[in-house]
């Protein structure tokens, strides 16, 4: 469905209107910053306004809790979103008032969706509409795949699926252009490269809100992971109501197709288009925005989504040669082998937050919230078995499951069977959507070709993954 949200006489909607004497009033609304903490990673947040539904806003490439509230035209544009609402911000991990990181300490996504989860636990907030600002869209549609039971719905805004040229994504920008070493060199200093437009008079507060919210190293790598982040194959398992906003005026990262994209593989999304004269969602936009963002609240506020589908990383594990293992070394020999591998298995999954579905002759079935866990987990299983004289092959997918009982079905689970049956002795094979969504983990890859999956439609391109 497609509303277009434009004035009907071609005008472009310029900034609104705002009365800097006012900025008083708006910073009355400003909370203390609180803290929630994954780990030891402190995550900086604030809570605005008392309404009946929660809104988790994902911010964009720049984010500082406490100087967001030195632009008028910010500060309006948070009330507005407030007003109705319990309003929950966030600087995600790396960026502002949350920890930072070293460059080459960049964080995957799924670190930054469980950080969410968390940030949503210490503000007392069961569910929330999750505004996703920009690139913050790749963070809110995992999240949505991923934890559909937190969330009464999801408002994509200037968001995108991948943020380099695909083969059905040609009109994003080619990955020579808008290189991480072009950002470095001017950021917090100019403009830089970027897709909006912006009043000449915030270009001051404009580059200290940069500055404030990471270094120039650490944002050009932080643009590196979204360079290599690709959220095509979450689209069809998003399940919560969706709305997404999209400018025309846009262009490069913020193109209209964009918004036409994700309407049509995000299932029943309605996209909103609009004139906003590619301004950055605070200046024109911020009307639109927060007027559909309480039609939304208001539609949504009884939905009750599905908890038995979601998304979710598989991982299959099997011995190799058992068989013939257990016929040379005699059942009982054989028997405490098996004993050995399950605690070894069993030790890793509770180790990297896996859960055990079940075990299948002389391997396992095993679930994760997150891909790079999946893949760290079975490497070390690959290793440790090795003290039992004994291989296993793995193989890792990443999709819609359905819980069935105890056991789970889907195409994912068939698909991460045949990865598994197709990987060599203590090889760890992975589909290309596992490492589209692990960039920034530090794991490394070898391209192992397309293959052909038994009864699943279409070559697959699959990937070893190497220690």
């Amino acid at each position: 469905m497609r509303i277009d949200a434009s004035r009907g006489d071609g005008a472009v909607i310029r900034a609104p209107a705002v009365v800097f004497g006012r900025c008083d009033t708006w910073r009355a609304m400003y909370a203390a910053v609180q803290y929630a903490f994954n780990g030891d990673v402190s995550l900086a947040y604030q809570v605005i306004g008392d309404g009946p539904v929660d809104v988790l806003m994902v911010g964009g490439w720049v984010s500082n809790l406490d100087l967001q509230w030195d632009s008028p035209y910010v500060s309006k544009f948070l009330a507005g979103l407030a007003e109705g609402h319990r309003l929950i911000i966030t600087d995600r991990r790396g960026n502002g008032l949350s920890e930072r990181f070293q460059p080459s300490h960049i964080s995957p996504i799924e670190k930054l969706t469980d950080d969410l989860i968390v940030v949503m636990y210490a503000a007392a907030s069961e569910r929330a509409v999750v505004l996703a600002l920009h690139e913050g869209g790749l963070i809110g549609q995992l999240l949505a795949a991923a934890y559909p039971s937190r969330l009464l719905g999801l408002v994509l805004v200037e968001s995108m699926a991948a943020v380099v040229r695909k083969p059905d994504l040609p009109w994003l920008p080619d990955p020579a252009v808008h290189k991480p070493s072009a950002i470095r060199s001017v950021w917090g200093q100019t403009h830089g490269p970027n897709d909006f437009v912006f009043p000449p008079s915030e270009d001051h507060w404009l580059n200290r809100m940069k500055r404030g919210t990471s270094t120039p190293a650490a944002r050009a790598a932080e643009v590196e992971l979204w360079r290599h982040t690709d959220t095509r194959a979450v689209l069809p398992v998003i399940r919560v109501p969706t709305v997404i906003i999209q400018d025309l005026d846009g262009s490069d990262l913020t193109d209209p197709a964009n918004g036409r994209y994700l309407e049509e593989h995000i299932p029943d999304a309605r996209l909103v288009e609009h004139h906003g004269g590619n301004q950055v969602w605070w200046y024109a936009p911020s009307e639109t925005i927060i007027r559909e963002l309480r039609q939304f609240t208001r539609s949504v506020a009884g939905h009750d989504p599905s908890l038995d589908r979601h998304l979710a990383t598989v991982l299959f594990t099997d011995i190799v040669n058992s068989t013939a293992q257990a016929a040379e070394l005699g059942d009982r020999v054989w028997q405490e082998i098996r004993q050995r591998h399950d605690s070894i298995i069993r030790g890793e999954l509770a180790r990297f937050r896996g859960h055990e579905i079940k075990t299948m002759g002389d391997g396992f079935l095993a679930t994760f919230d997150g891909p790079a866990r999946a893949v760290r987990c079975a490497q070390e299983i690959t290793a440790r078995v090795h003290e039992l004289n004994i291989e296993i092959r793995a193989g890792i997918h990443i999709g819609e499951i359905e819980h069935d009982g105890n056991d789970i079905t889907g195409i994912a689970v068939a698909i991460g069977a045949r990865v598994g049956s197709l990987a060599s002795p203590s090889e760890v094979l992975v589909s290309q959507t596992i490492k589209d969504l692990t960039a920034g983990a530090g794991l490394h890859f070898t391209d192992r070709g397309e293959h052909d999956l038994k009864g699943v439609p279409g070559p697959w391109r699959l990937y070893a993954a190497r220690g």
